[in-house]
């Protein structure tokens, strides 16, 4: 242990390694995780007063809280309106029943402002809670630095025994009892639903492809069409199809619409499979692949910018750009956030989200500009991340008094404001502030293991007596603070907002910010279609749950 005290970098990244590896276990369709396997790890290690200094923690909570809100923003915003109130109703639900239940069982059974606070974070699954309790307690005037140390040390292990009892009752919840109290079977409904949402298309199921895709790509030796320009050819098609190359002998020749055609010339078509087979009968013999005329498809990332587009779904956005049509260029996949949505006929598109593209290189290059802005991820504009988090950490010294409360937003909040309005700015116009999905994620989920594990070094040695102490209480909070919010929004969702069951159930697992209750509701579906409820209530309760934190601290601290 005395190198571990030593070398306070050996015991950090042990706690990531040896915590990821315990996060890792299975329990039936339940896994800890790697945030709560690091926390245990730590907590053990720290009984042996193996300590990292606290700055650190510091700046990688505020890493993990920035990145956290810009990957929300632009989604967290899209979502203020009138079609987004009722889901936006399930995450006030959550808030006011999390804050509710943590302040009665502050005062019913005494619980000092650590505890407290660990209760909430852990029972809402929302390991931020944890980071801005934590400053809050902090700037509490009247305690004495041990008190703040065995205060802050409180919240996490308060934090990871309902984290524990809360994960467990809210995938279980989720993925098997909210079905039956539904009477679906959630495969059977989430398949119904999108072929609702696609116009009665039957879904593929997560191992099928398509066996006909719709765009495909053709050769032909003319043997018809000779004298026929490619204009006249694209033209009886309704531009439904394409000519993307042109080989007379041994010369390849560019495709322009005055192009006439000759006998013996191989050409390369590209569309919509019916058109394509018209196109066929038009020009002459289909022939094998050309060595030099197989021209690939292309694919490119477009983030919607255009406030037109903002509410449309994929099938009205493309009636309103018929070059989709016309130049065989499809939507095949949608990001929002970190989720990958169904491109379906019925699928609503937000600001910020972004499209996958494919077809023909010519058409695409075309279409492109049309739709919104290419997506320039190609590295990290430190210039905009470190101005950012400045911006958030100022914002977050600013203290405002409710009579005699000083309420503050610390650096964890200011952070957690300070990404939404960047990620939301930069998702407008996505030519500036380039923060690449996947160094986003792993800020994201670096910045929060680091800071977990070393709040779970400092909690070390205050963990055991808290456990003696309340027993069975902190387990009995962390199941009833994920009964009580979920029972009431699957009631309200129903019978007052009439959400759909998957959508709802998707939501709800949303609305606790919880990854792991998705994850095995999409499993249980064999369906993405869940995630369309869960994307709106995760972004808005990632903003929302947060500041629950320096709330309850501030109240119970007055």
């Amino acid at each position: 242990m005395g190198v571990l005290r030593d070398n306070p970098e050996l015991a950090l990244f042990l706690c990531l390694a040896v915590g990821y590896l315990v996060g890792k276990l299975r329990f039936g369709p339940i896994t800890l995780g790697g945030i709560c396997g690091t926390l245990i790890v730590s907590l053990l290690l720290g009984t042996r007063d193996v300590s990292v200094d606290e700055d650190v923690k510091t700046v990688f909570f505020a890493l993990f809280i920035f990145s956290l809100g810009y990957m929300a923003g632009p989604q967290f915003f899209a979502n203020l309106n009138r079609r987004s109130l009722r889901f936006f109703a399930l995450c006030l639900i959550e808030l006011v029943c999390v804050l509710g239940i943590a302040f009665g069982l502050a005062k019913g059974f005494d619980l000092d402002v650590g505890t407290a606070s660990g209760i909430l974070a852990g029972a809402a699954t929302e390991s931020a809670v944890v980071g801005t309790a934590t400053e809050s307690i902090g700037k509490l005037s009247g305690l004495t630095a041990d008190q703040i140390s065995e205060y802050q040390g409180h919240v996490a292990t308060a934090y990871t025994v309902c984290y524990l009892f809360g994960l467990i009752t809210i995938v279980l919840l989720t993925s098997q009892f909210m079905p039956i109290l539904l009477r679906i079977d959630l495969a059977d409904a989430s398949r119904e639903l999108w072929e609702k949402m696609r116009g009665g298309a039957r879904g593929l199921e997560a191992d099928e492809r398509e066996a006909l895709p719709g765009t495909v790509g053709r050769t032909y030796l003319v043997t018809l069409a000779d004298g026929r320009t490619v204009g006249d050819l694209e033209r009886s098609q309704g531009r439904r199809v394409t000519v993307e190359g042109v080989k007379r002998g041994s010369e390849l020749l560019t495709p322009t619409p005055d192009l006439e055609l000759t006998l013996s010339d191989l050409v390369q078509v590209v569309g919509r499979r019916s058109a394509i087979i018209e196109a066929g009968r038009l020009i002459g013999p289909e022939t094998p692949a050309v060595p030099g005329l197989d021209t690939p498809m292309a694919t490119s990332q477009v983030a919607v910018t255009d406030r037109a587009t903002h509410g449309s779904t994929i099938e009205m956005l493309e009636k309103r750009h018929p070059e989709f049509r016309e130049d065989g260029v499809y939507i095949t996949d949608v990001l929002r956030n970190d989720q990958h949505l169904p491109a379906a006929a019925q699928t609503e598109l937000q600001r910020g989200d972004v499209l996958t593209l494919t077809g023909a290189r010519g058409g695409l290059n075309r279409l492109v500009s049309k739709v919104g802005a290419v997506v320039r991820n190609d590295s990290t504009d430190f210039v905009y991340l470190g101005l950012g988090i400045a911006a958030g950490s100022l914002l977050g010294q600013v203290v405002v008094r409710a009579g005699d409360v000083p309420l503050s937003l610390g650096t964890g909040g200011g952070c957690l404001v300070a990404g939404l309005l960047f990620g939301w700015f930069r998702s407008r116009r996505q030519t500036f502030g380039a923060f690449p999905p996947q160094a986003a994620s792993t800020l994201k989920d670096m910045g929060l293991a680091v800071f977990i594990a070393c709040t779970g070094l400092a909690a070390g040695p205050h963990a055991w007596p808290l456990i003696k102490e309340y027993g069975a209480l902190l387990p009995v909070a962390g199941i009833a603070m994920v009964l009580v919010p979920a029972s009431v929004s699957l009631v309200v969702g129903r019978k007052l907002l009439g959400i759909e069951k998957p959508l709802l159930i998707g939501a709800i697992a949303g609305q606790q910010c919880s990854t792991p209750a998705i994850t095995a509701v999409t499993q249980v579906a064999r369906s993405s279609v869940p995630l369309l409820g869960y994307t709106i209530t995760y972004a808005l309760s990632n903003f929302l749950l947060p500041l629950t934190g320096p709330i309850l601290v501030g109240v119970l601290g007055a």
